[in-house]
């Protein structure tokens, strides 16, 4: 029984509109289309792409509810997440999403254009070439946080709009204590264990570091 209807993720986000309940339905034969063409999600993850990759970047929307007006940047976004499950969550909230690898964002772009959102971009270009200010930068486990940390430094919004402060909010899995010494950082773990019950997210965290 292939995982192709948006179940999983209306039991844990229930009071969706129909529009979005519409365009999470999508997600499934869009990039099985396009992922036939340019291997963004590994072919054996595709059956499980609710779980594993749409509610996996919906866990950032258990620990930020981005707000009317915020801005967020998606850093490494590949196929599309965190950014576009997020954007169509947020509607109200501008995302910017970019990766370093051209064909991926040609993806990004079919996909959002499909779903009609309005309130997404997506560039093919490095974190480092930025030179806008977010509120948010948000990440799917691209490197370790010592590494991420200097390619998004500096390009964060000095107002707060949200209840927490501007900062990073960044999927990860594993022991991570290691990674969060070394890096330096006053970082917040979240456990996504908290918030969604199925096993795949057990050792899975959203790091909140503040800035």
């Amino acid at each position: 029984m292939l995982d192709v209807k948006p179940d999983i993720v209306l039991k844990y986000f229930p009071n969706l509109s129909e529009k979005q309940i519409a365009q999470f339905s999508q997600l499934f034969d869009l990039y099985s289309f396009w992922n036939a063409q340019i291997n963004v999600i590994s072919r054996k993850d595709i059956e499980e792409l609710y779980e594993r990759h749409v509610l996996h970047s919906l866990g950032i929307a258990k620990v930020c509810n981005f707000k009317a007006g915020e801005s967020v940047l998606d850093v490494g976004t590949g196929g599309g997440f965190p950014g576009i499950p997020l954007a169509i969550l947020f509607p109200e909230t501008e995302f910017y999403l970019v990766d370093s690898i051209g064909k991926k964002i040609k993806v990004v772009k079919e996909v959002a254009s499909a779903l009609g959102l309005e309130n997404l971009r997506a560039d093919h270009l490095r974190a480092e070439q930025i030179k806008e200010k977010f509120n948010f930068v948000v990440s799917r486990a691209v490197t370790r946080l010592g590494e991420f940390y200097p390619w998004i430094q500096g390009k964060f919004k000095k107002d707060s709009l949200n209840a927490i402060p501007n900062g990073i909010l960044y999927l990860k899995g594993g022991d991570l204590e290691e990674e969060i010494k070394e890096s330096k950082l006053k970082a917040e773990l979240y456990p996504l264990s908290a918030y969604f019950e199925e096993d795949f997210f057990e050792t899975k965290y959203v790091v909140y570091v503040p800035q």
